[in-house]
């Protein structure tokens, strides 16, 4: 047992950290089902930014609680760089959610394609697994989070043989002029970036059920 063990074992541990993290898993699926008004609910671009835009403000509220809570306190539920790099990355899934819907408000897409709708579905399904599996983390129930996080990796690789065939498509079709081009491939980027984020958080989660299992 090494020494920031013994201390942890011995100082009461400030769990409310878990409540941040799950707070964010929650931020980030609502982020998503927000966009998904617009893929599926009909709903327009701009009320759609609208709603992702709130769930982001909420995120980066969290965020900051979660910074401030680190700088005041000495010992931590698990290593303090953990809890740091998995809110950096719930965030950041947050982030180009919003991005995405901001790049189609900015650049004029009124109705989504059928691989963004399809890239949409991915990053709402994965989302909710992360905002299910996060609690699971204070129950120290790693063997679930391992299996999670299997699952989570398997959809990413769904979500990148989508992107891969919707951008060869967009370039090998004559009748696609720049301006689509440009306007579809930032949009897909900006999802399929989402959900590979929601790969590394899988692979953070792995690796804590590893170190603290």
């Amino acid at each position: 047992m090494g020494l920031q063990d013994v201390i942890r074992f011995l100082l009461p541990r400030e769990d409310h950290f878990y409540d941040f993290l799950e707070q964010q898993a929650k931020a980030a699926h609502s982020g998503a089902k927000a966009l998904a008004k617009f893929t599926e609910n009909g709903q327009t671009a701009d009320e759609a930014r609208a709603a992702v835009q709130k769930c982001e403000h909420e995120g980066d509220a969290i965020v900051h609680a979660m910074e401030e809570a680190l700088a005041k306190t000495f010992v931590t539920p698990i290593d303090r760089e953990d809890l740091q790099r998995l809110s950096s990355e719930l965030d950041t899934v947050l982030d180009l959610t919003n991005g995405a819907i901001r790049a189609c408000t900015m650049l004029g897409v009124e109705v989504p394609t059928e691989p963004m709708k399809q890239l949409v579905k991915i990053l709402v399904d994965c989302t909710h697994r992360i905002d299910d599996v996060m609690p699971k983390l204070r129950r120290h129930e790693y063997a679930e989070i391992v299996g999670v996080a299997r699952e989570l990796r398997k959809i990413e690789k769904d979500a990148d043989t989508v992107y891969r065939e919707a951008i060869s498509s967009l370039f090998k079709d004559p009748a696609v002029d720049a301006k689509r081009l440009i306007r579809e491939q930032t949009v897909l980027e900006d999802l399929e970036n989402a959900v590979d984020q929601c790969d590394s958080i899988a692979d953070i989660l792995a690796n804590l059920a590893v170190k603290n299992g």
